[in-house]
């Protein structure tokens, strides 16, 4: 036998048992990690399909041939307005890249409510169904594993401003989890609704929006659908009402106006959310579709949805990735709150996506609905 036709022998002719052993060894700590993060998804995906076969959607959030009838048909309507067929173009050449690029779609036509869904309005369907919301529960300790029991209360995420110039790269800084906050509460226990009756309500999961939704007989309008009613007939525009920002010195939406986050001037009237209506509609006479409180779309969130997305009625993708936080599915939240400002986000732009976990409340979120039925009847001469 030549000596280039026989096996090594010794430590090389171990090495690739060594290297299998390690990969194999590695591969089940990777398993191991991720379980915690596989079950979670796997409880939220459960709660969704225990909840969506009686609201007639699928999981994109879209109307299906079972879609509820409201109690009142008469009324269905009442407080909405009806976006008319047509086209759009949908995203921005100057924003993120997850606005990109730039496309052309198709749209059937729609309801859509004139305002974000009211405290006053929310109040009235937990008095109907005894609903609680997903703040008002005690997290599940299988989704925080390892988390002292101590901290597995019941709240939310709240605004907590810091006493002076800070860096905008770390939103940590001006965000906690508060005890006790909740719809009812929006800044903590010690805060109520009075006087906020005609607010947009807040703390709200894109799970609580849902079941809103079901019991108003309406759901969640599709990203695709929110972008087309907030442009408002203006193609191509900056904002929802034009290219300027406060055009004549005058504010056109609830957001922040000083040097963010410490100093809010409320040149516009409101440190907080604004009673619903309070500034100017849009072209189809919508209001607050800027600022007030951001507002949960059906749409699990994709950074490269619109470059693969059907042409007409895009449903949403049917996956969620987010790579700043890989592994946590997200949905699609839209149009900025009365925190947001130039110096930091501008998200009250038509185009600017966010995205956030299903099962977190915000302080300045909240949502308003769709519908899917019969354009209004034309008037006989």
């Amino acid at each position: 036998m030549k000596p280039h036709d026989s096996q090594p022998s010794g430590l090389p002719q171990k090495i690739p048992l060594i290297v299998g052993g390690i990969f194999l060894a590695g591969f089940i700590l990777a398993i191991l990690w991720m379980l915690p993060l596989i079950r979670k998804v796997q409880r939220e995906k459960a709660q969704q399909k225990e909840m969506l076969p009686t609201y007639g959607l699928s999981q994109s959030g879209q109307t299906g041939q079972n879609a509820p009838v409201a109690r009142d048909p008469l009324t269905l309507t009442n407080g909405m307005v009806w976006i008319p067929p047509g086209t759009f173009l949908r995203g921005s050449t100057n924003g993120q890249v997850d606005e990109k690029p730039v496309r052309e779609l198709a749209l059937d036509g729609f309801w859509i409510d004139a305002t974000e869904v009211t405290n006053e309005q929310f109040e009235r369907f937990v008095k109907e169904t005894g609903y609680v919301t997903t703040a008002e529960r005690k997290p599940d300790p299988r989704d925080f594993p390892g988390a002292p029991p101590e901290n597995l209360v019941a709240g939310s995420i709240v605004f907590s401003p810091p006493p002076g110039e800070v860096p905008l790269t770390d939103h940590f800084i001006w965000w906690r989890y508060q005890r006790g906050a909740n719809w009812r509460h929006p800044e903590g226990p010690e805060s109520d609704l009075k006087g906020r009756e005609q607010h947009p309500v807040v703390q709200v999961s894109w799970f609580d929006a849902m079941a809103f939704c079901k019991w108003a007989g309406k759901r969640l309008p599709t990203e695709a659908e929110w972008e087309y009613a907030a442009r408002g007939r203006l193609a191509g525009k900056e904002y929802m009402w034009g290219d300027e920002l406060s055009p004549g010195g005058k504010w056109q939406a609830n957001i922040w106006q000083g040097r963010f986050p410490h100093e809010n001037l409320a040149s516009d009237g409101y440190r907080g959310t604004a009673p619903v209506k309070s500034f100017p509609p849009n072209g189809h006479g919508l209001f607050d579709l800027a600022g007030n409180a951001w507002e949960w779309c059906a749409d699990l969130y994709l950074p490269d949805y619109y470059a693969n997305c059907p042409a007409k009625n895009p449903p949403g993708p049917d996956t969620s990735f987010d790579p700043n936080e890989p592994g946590v599915a997200k949905r699609v939240q839209r149009g900025g709150s009365f925190l947001c400002t130039d110096l930091y986000c501008g998200a009250y732009r038509p185009s600017t996506r966010m995205k956030t976990s299903p099962d977190t409340g915000l302080q300045h979120a909240g949502f308003r609905c769709a519908l899917t039925a019969p354009g209004p009847v034309p008037a006989r001469n």
